[in-house]
């Protein structure tokens, strides 16, 4: 597994690490003991970072990382986790007695009294010109509450604004082959100022595996069903944004690129951002220890050929660029 210094943090992760939102059950139902194998085997194939938030699963997420974490004292995991969306998404909200809150109830989870990584969690583009908020978040790296802070944003104006911070460590982007806009000006940026990349949504929700088919149906408890529309949280959270059925037959194509190029679409699709210069680590959801094996070869693949990004911008071009440019 290749691996990269993680913006400001200096610290070195895998580049491709785990996501772990589907930890928390809002991808269908996960068992512990499912959620520990999941765990286990990315530890195995060389994952060092784990991404996860204080609301997946109302902290189920981070409970099952922190009790493993303890169950296995030395393993040289670095957490990331995210803070902010425990309230109404109004700017008043990001206060430092609140940031004291969620920080001291995500140390609980992951029992540990400094966190790693903690990223405001995509909060209103606001938030991103306070200086009171980054100030409070200064205070807490200095009293040792969390060793650094980043955030996670929806649109590529708030990763520009959280890059201009001096304090932002990393910055969490949705980037994959139906998601191109963060390559034009962000990660150049991110590069120049020293930030982090972490690329998050990579597989576009599993459509970049290319398994979906127009006719595939997904679980009432599965964002991928209740949030097709964005009926519960940023449309873009779910498939990228894009159209279902639009974004299976760009998939379609996708896979032809990845297989002569001698990859699975899911590995091509990963590897491929994770080969990106300015792209610190990438982090898939797994379900299983087989996903999370496979997702995790990845980052080892050698190099893809010259022509494979041009041939992604083409099948961006063809199907998203106008619906999706624009808005994110």
């Amino acid at each position: 597994m290749d691996s990269r210094t993680l913006g400001r943090t200096g610290r070195s992760v895998s580049v491709i690490s785990l996501g772990t939102w589907q930890l928390g059950g809002d991808w269908g139902s996960v068992t512990e003991a499912d959620a520990r194998a999941v765990l286990d085997a990315s530890v195995a194939a060389g994952v060092t970072m784990f991404d996860t938030a204080d609301v997946y699963g109302d902290g189920r997420s981070e409970q099952l990382i922190g009790s493993y974490l303890a169950d296995n004292p030395g393993l040289n995991v670095f957490v990331a986790t995210k803070i902010g969306r425990r309230e109404d998404q109004i700017p008043a909200n990001y206060t430092l007695a609140n940031f004291r809150a969620w920080i001291d109830r995500s140390r609980s989870n992951l029992r540990t009294d400094t966190l790693d990584l903690v990223q405001l969690h995509c909060p209103p583009s606001a938030v991103f010109e306070s200086d009171e908020v980054f100030d409070g978040l200064d205070t807490l790296v200095a009293e040792g509450a969390i060793a650094n802070y980043g955030v996670s944003v929806e649109t590529t104006d708030q990763a520009l604004s959280a890059i201009a911070r001096p304090g932002v460590a990393t910055v969490q982007i949705i980037l994959n082959a139906f998601r191109l806009k963060p390559l034009d000006a962000v990660l150049p940026a991110a590069i120049d100022a020293g930030v982090g990349i972490i690329a998050r949504v990579p597989l576009a929700s599993g459509l970049l595996s290319g398994k979906y088919t127009a006719q595939t149906t997904f679980p009432a408890d599965d964002h991928r069903n209740y949030n097709r529309h964005g009926e519960s949280f940023d449309v873009g959270e779910t498939f990228s944004g894009v159209d279902f059925e639009r974004g299976v037959e760009a998939a379609q194509k996708f896979s032809t690129l990845a297989r002569d190029a001698g990859l699975e679409p899911a590995t091509a699709a990963l590897a491929w951002l994770a080969q990106l210069p300015g792209v610190s680590t990438v982090i898939p959801g797994a379900r299983n220890a087989q996903q999370a094996t496979s997702n995790a070869a990845a980052g080892s693949a050698a190099a893809l050929p010259n022509g494979f990004t041009p041939a992604v911008r083409n099948i961006y071009d063809e199907y998203f660029r106008g619906a999706l440019a624009d808005r994110w």
